[in-house]
């Protein structure tokens, strides 16, 4: 509980830090920080744990900073969510055949960007034709055209967020001498 309290409170902090890149193409889609401390969360204490946190993460959003849409925080559980089930099967793989460390990072972010843009794919071309708080009332032909955009923006989130939440649950880990609950398993890895 303590640990889900912890990595929940650093997101939220995060979050309303307020520590942002807008992409550039786009710039109501914005680059936090807020999501490394949910994967630091899931490769140490679970996936449960990290869900937990996720959502508390959400529902504090929703009241306190929900972005330029009321349902900005939903989307973001969802793609929060869609990573952290990659980094559990890329985990689940690589811990079978005993990989280094530096093949489980690139296996568990090549499936956290392609699970979360697929993933994301879908949600943001069902969901962004309806009107608030749902939607943004994008005709459906406008979200095919940004559609490859947000693609981009969500692979490359992926792309810095799983990577740094790897090195920083191991410079936690080493720090406390604790096993990571899903990545650096006890397999024959060399630092």
């Amino acid at each position: 509980m303590a640990g889900i309290s912890l990595f929940a409170a650093l997101a939220i902090v995060l979050n309303l830090a307020h520590i942002q890149v807008p992409f550039p193409p786009l710039n109501y889609l914005i680059y936090e920080f807020w999501e490394i401390p949910i994967v630091v969360c899931l490769l140490i204490f679970g996936f449960s744990a990290a869900l937990t946190a996720s959502v508390i993460n959400t529902i504090i959003l929703l009241f306190v900073n929900p972005g330029a849409s009321a349902s900005g925080p939903i989307y973001n559980l969802i793609a929060v969510t869609l990573t952290l089930l990659a980094i559990v099967a890329g985990n689940r793989v690589t811990s079978s055949v005993g990989l280094s460390l530096s093949s489980q990072i690139i296996i568990a972010t090549t499936l956290a960007v392609l699970v979360r843009t697929a993933g994301m794919s879908v949600v943001n071309y069902a969901l962004l034709p309806y009107p608030p708080p749902l939607g943004f009332s994008i005709p459906v032909k406008g979200v095919i055209a940004i559609l490859p955009l947000i693609a981009l923006f969500n692979a490359t989130l992926a792309l810095y967020t799983v990577p740094i939440g790897y090195i920083a649950a191991r410079a936690v880990m080493r720090r406390i001498h604790f096993k990571l609950a899903y990545a650096i398993q006890p397999t024959k890895v060399k630092s």
